[in-house]
């Protein structure tokens, strides 16, 4: 696996949560030679045993049930010295969901957009009030689910920061996945406790992108808001409503994406298992153009 990526021309990867363990012993061979290194991973990593298929939230960091969160706690331990083992310095993370019993609110917005396909959700007047309601309810059902996912981050703190790995908390594309947007930029502050950062922002485009067409966030602004704790890049562009789609293929600002960046972020290419070599090939050309433009 690590080999077919150093041919398509790169030296770092991100070990995603799609790992099995069946494939850490390659992992480790390759990086002892020196065929490939490891920037970041992606919780969980690798995959508890039993499980085969992608499942970043197999467990949630906003779930108290204790049998869960004693899992949670258990394989993102697990996933960050696995981070260090192999070198990495940054782990992302998702940070849980609100969950409803009975009425999810996102399903009304839905609705509406889907009902009316043409419309602005930035200005369109009914858009708004029943997008407002939606987020008045996941505010008012928030606080206990908001409250378990900060008691857990408190758990892996001091572990995190002993082996050295960055929890890089990524933006989410479900309406009802925490933490909401306008909030990132006073949640990354709150864990300031003192000079040893153990989170920092995470920014996917594709994630964005479709909290923008929703009407949630301004692309640009969400990103000037959170930059001084960003810490890496999920890239990959946005065409026809599928997201991880080769970079230059779809609607994404990738001059605007790539003005923010600066020397210390780490850059992922996160693309569709569908995509071809040569896309891989030209996403990577186009990122280091911007590279090339952004910086000399």
């Amino acid at each position: 696996m690590l080999a077919e990526i150093r041919e398509l021309g790169f030296e770092y990867v991100e070990l995603s949560h799609g790992t099995k363990v069946v494939l850490v012993e390659g992992i480790l061979r390759a990086v002892e030679e020196g065929m490939m290194k490891i920037s970041s991973t992606h919780n969980f990593c690798p995959l508890p045993m039993g499980i085969t298929h992608s499942a970043p939230n197999l467990f949630e960091p906003s779930v108290s049930a204790v049998q869960e969160h004693a899992q949670w706690l258990r394989h993102t331990k697990r996933s960050i010295e696995f981070s260090a083992r192999v070198g990495a310095t940054a782990m992302v993370t998702h940070l849980g969901s609100v969950h409803f019993f009975w009425s999810n609110p996102v399903r009304k917005v839905k609705r509406y957009l889907q009902a009316n396909p043409d419309i602005d959700p930035a200005t369109d007047e009914g858009y708004r009030k029943v997008l407002t309601k939606a987020c008045s309810k996941l505010r008012n059902r928030m606080p206990a689910y908001w409250e378990q996912v900060q008691a857990s981050l408190e758990e892996v703190r001091a572990f995190a920061l002993e082996n050295g790995v960055m929890l890089g908390c990524e933006n989410r594309e479900k309406f009802q996945e925490l933490p909401v947007d306008a909030d990132y930029a006073e949640f990354i502050k709150s864990l300031d406790k003192d000079e040893k950062n153990h989170c920092g922002y995470w920014h996917d485009t594709g994630h964005a992108a479709f909290k923008e067409q929703m009407g949630l966030l301004n692309h640009k602004e969400h990103l000037e808001q959170n930059i001084d704790r960003l810490i890496g890049f999920h890239l990959h562009d946005v065409a026809d409503g599928d997201d991880h789609q080769p970079i230059g293929y779809g609607d994404i600002d990738f001059d605007m994406i790539s003005s923010m960046w600066k020397p210390e972020h780490k850059l992922t290419l996160e693309l569709s298992p569908r995509t071809t070599p040569q896309h891989v090939k030209e996403s990577r050309a186009r990122v280091l153009e911007l590279i090339d433009k952004r910086f000399g």
